[in-house]
């Protein structure tokens, strides 16, 4: 598609954070390439936003709209309904934009288009070092960020909603996001392939992504992560691949590894065999601590990476373990089973 021809709307699905969508409207007033349109949609926020959009009403071509909380998904399909433009761009709220990101994403779409595209995520110099250790893990090839794929598996890359675009003709096709409140992203981009459309991942259309702020707030939201994917495989059986697997395989690894070092001690004619298991984790994590405090320059980041590591992996694996087993050994409904994963009408 010829970039004059591209009609850009960046759709922010919202609840709240007042503070971080002020910043991320102040990094959108900041690009080099400033033609498209802003849908803002208030998913019922008890402060409402209105006030924050009022602030770049001369800086930006932005429309706000406040509706009843439905979460993310509805959100993002009620901002498609109402946006001009013929190719959608979703960003989260707690993302920041560099300023030749638009400028790229148009550039891609100009010389190579695709009907779907998602972009990287880093952390930048000024988050906490615990925000540097989620993103490492989120998105480091050691872990879940390489089980997710990246630049070589271009044609079946799974977008996430916080750097997504998607074309109008898409939406026309699928209907937009799902019933989903968890795993909404991953499920559109299987439908996307279901229906003969491709996905790819602009690698250089990267955002500055804020993510979670505490630990107790990331392991809740890799818990449900984890819950999500079953889901997803009985939706879309096609793309289940044994990578799923690995976060509950390093969870109860983890554990055997852990009981055979203590068993060892207590039969040392065996010791050496039984502490291999163990040797090969703590291998893992020293690699976890050797990347993450050389990309980030800090051995605090390396520490607490390990930390978080473990977090995603054992919060990940256990929710994957009892969504495997509610769904596919008790053949409980997902929608009961877990009913905060779904938009309730």
């Amino acid at each position: 598609m010829r970039t004059e021809d591209l009609q850009l709307s960046i759709i922010i699905a919202v609840y709240e954070r007042q503070d971080e969508l002020t910043e991320l409207l102040t990094s959108l007033t900041k690009q080099t390439d400033n033609l498209f349109e802003i849908i803002i949609v208030d998913d019922g926020s008890q402060n409402k936003l209105d006030v924050v959009c009022a602030k770049f009403n001369n800086q930006l071509n932005l429309h706000y709209y406040y509706k009843t909380n439905s979460g993310p998904g509805k959100s993002r399909n009620y901002g498609m309904e109402k946006a001009n433009g013929n190719y959608f761009i979703f960003l989260d709220s707690d993302t920041i934009i560099p300023t030749k990101y638009i400028e790229s994403v148009k550039k891609e779409l100009s010389t190579n288009y695709v009907d779907a595209f998602g972009g990287p995520d880093d952390a930048d110099d000024s988050f906490t070092d615990l925000q540097k250790a989620i993103t490492f893990s989120m998105t480091s090839f050691l872990t879940t960020g390489g089980i997710r794929g990246g630049k070589k598996q271009v044609g079946k890359f799974q977008p996430r909603s916080f750097n997504m675009g998607l074309s109008r003709k898409v939406y026309e096709k699928t209907g937009g996001f799902a019933d989903l409140r968890v795993g909404e992203d991953p499920d559109l981009s299987m439908r996307l392939w279901e229906n003969g459309f491709d996905t790819r991942l602009f690698q250089d259309s990267k955002v500055i992504h804020k993510r979670r702020t505490s630990l107790k707030k990331f392991a809740k939201q890799v818990y449900q992560f984890g819950v999500a994917r079953p889901i997803l495989n009985q939706r879309h059986p096609k793309y289940i691949k044994p990578t799923f697997w690995f976060p509950s395989l390093f969870f109860v690894g983890t554990l055997v590894a852990w009981l055979l070092l203590f068993v060892g001690f207590c039969v040392p004619k065996y010791q050496f065999i039984l502490h291999i298991p163990f040797v090969l984790w703590l291998v893992y994590m020293f690699m976890i601590f050797v990347f993450s405090t050389l990309r980030f320059n800090s051995v605090k980041v390396g520490l607490l990476s390990i930390q978080t590591t473990l977090i995603q992996f054992f919060n990940y694996g256990y929710g994957f373990l009892e969504s495997q087993y509610r769904l596919n050994i008790l053949k409980q409904d997902p929608k009961k089973a877990f009913p905060s994963h779904y938009h309730i009408d």
